[in-house]
């Protein structure tokens, strides 16, 4: 057939064979479309529903695993804990140089050290008595009758173991002499702080003695360290007690043995406890060292919150013999004025305003100045730690530091600059907070204190 025939044929298709030939994706696909738009949409409208849910799960989900977590692990231990038996060095940086807050000898040192005849300082101060019922009665104290302290128990504390204090009294026992006689503390038998004489043997025979105390239960007691071997049988280490914390120690199964030890410490009851302030029941071991230790040199106090933790005497040569001191005290790390201390006494609640005010009426009245410093030392000592050459001049300052707590507030760091400034002791020195820190582990107060609730009625005070 001609080419020109076939192009000439048409093919017809129709409308239903068309449509039979067709595929149908299209409807389909819509389809898809559809459902998944209508998919999408429902999901929109749950998660605009339940969106908080959502949003718990998680932080659900992670408390549970912290729980979990916690559950498995050890507990912590508390902080003070923490601290305790080290003996790491302090260090400070000086010029860009990091070195040692004290430099202490070396155990081989030490064990050639000889103790020095003493500071030789020319104090004026060479002979200290104390005033007591036996050699006071030439003045009369109407005070020292006990129904005259039991009807005023609120208005003093000056009672039969510090004796009546007068104003020139005070004034006396500020002035510098060869010879001091002033208000100690035992002035009474019947005055209480009542030590046996088995006790007062053995405090005898003390030549250095470090000395801490715990009275009404608060603090526990925590075993001295860094102690070199030449050192052991040269130092005595007193822990003075009253019958509370006895009794609390030994329900926590701390109990004093036949040789009436407890480690390393002599532990020394002591029974009638002359202030009802517990506070004030501790400065007596704290200042009156020389009264209680009579054939003792050397002394170093510890607050019951911390463990003292190096050698004793290489203590004694560091902070006394090497700089020719016969005292010394830690500065006071926050503040360096008396009068801010005694706002910061009150901000705290440790002695209440009226309390505060009396006492800083007074010393404003003898012409105490508001200085940073006095006669070269930092005016505010943080007295915690205590080193001392038991001496006259000593001696002295602490008698006289000791009847200003008894007068106004128990707070000692608000007396020390006013009798600092009174006495300008030759043989004072005051470390940096820093050697403080290396001379103990803080560990803070354990429990609170509990109060005397019976005071000897000869001996009663506020």
């Amino acid at each position: 057939m001609p080419s020109s025939t076939i192009r000439s044929i048409s093919i017809t298709v129709s409308d239903e064979d068309g449509a039979a030939a067709a595929p149908t994706r299209r409807p389909r696909a819509g389809r898809r479309k559809a459902a998944a738009r209508s998919l999408g949409q429902r999901a929109v409208r749950l998660v605009a529903r339940w969106w908080p849910v959502l949003l718990l799960l998680p932080a659900i989900a992670l408390l549970l695993f912290e729980a979990s977590r916690l559950r498995g692990s050890p507990p912590a231990p508390a902080a003070h804990v923490s601290s305790l038996g080290r003996l790491d060095p302090t260090t400070r940086l000086v010029h860009g140089v990091r070195e040692h807050c004290l430099k202490l000898l070396s155990p081989k040192s030490l064990a050639n050290l000889v103790f020095p005849e003493g500071a030789k300082r020319d104090s004026v101060v060479k002979r200290i008595t104390y005033k007591s019922d036996d050699n006071d009665y030439d003045t009369y104290h109407p005070e020292a009758d006990s129904s005259y302290l039991l009807q005023h128990a609120e208005a003093t504390r000056f009672n039969l173991f510090t004796g009546f204090q007068t104003l020139a009294e005070r004034e006396d026992s500020f002035k510098v002499n060869e010879t001091v006689n002033l208000h100690c503390g035992f002035y009474s038998d019947n005055g209480g702080f009542k030590i046996s004489d088995e006790d007062r043997r053995y405090m005898r025979a003390c030549k250095v003695v470090v000395s801490t105390c715990a009275f009404g239960g608060g603090d526990d007691l925590y075993q001295p360290i860094g102690m070199a071997n030449s050192s052991i049988g040269r130092v005595c280490y007193v822990a003075f007690w009253d019958e509370v914390t006895l009794s609390t120690q030994e329900a926590e199964g701390k109990v004093i043995g036949d040789d009436d030890m407890i480690g390393k410490w002599r532990i020394i009851v002591v029974k009638s406890l002359p202030f009802v302030d517990q506070r004030l029941n501790g400065k007596i071991p704290k200042m009156l060292s020389h009264r209680l230790f009579p054939e003792a040199r050397y002394s170093i106090w510890v607050d019951s919150k911390y463990q003292f933790r190096r050698d004793p005497v290489a203590v004694l040569e560091a902070l006394l013999w090497r700089t020719n001191s016969t005292f010394a005290i830690s500065e006071h790390g926050a503040r360096s004025n008396i009068y801010d201390e005694g706002k910061a006494i009150v901000q705290k609640h440790k002695a209440t305003p009226e309390e505060v005010e009396v006492q800083l009426t007074q010393y404003r009245q003898d012409g105490m100045p508001g200085e940073k410093r006095l006669h070269g030392l930092k005016a505010l000592a943080e007295a915690s730690v205590i080193v001392r050459e038991l001496t006259p001049a000593p001696n002295h300052f602490m008698c006289a530091w000791f009847n200003e707590v008894v007068r106004f507030t128990s707070r000692d760091q608000l007396s020390f600059p006013y009798v600092l400034w009174r006495l300008n002791m030759p043989g004072m020195s005051m470390f940096p907070v820093c050697t403080r820190r290396d001379l103990v582990n803080s560990l803070g107060h354990t429990r609170k204190v509990k109060p005397l609730t019976q005071t000897n009625p000869e001996s009663s005070a506020s």
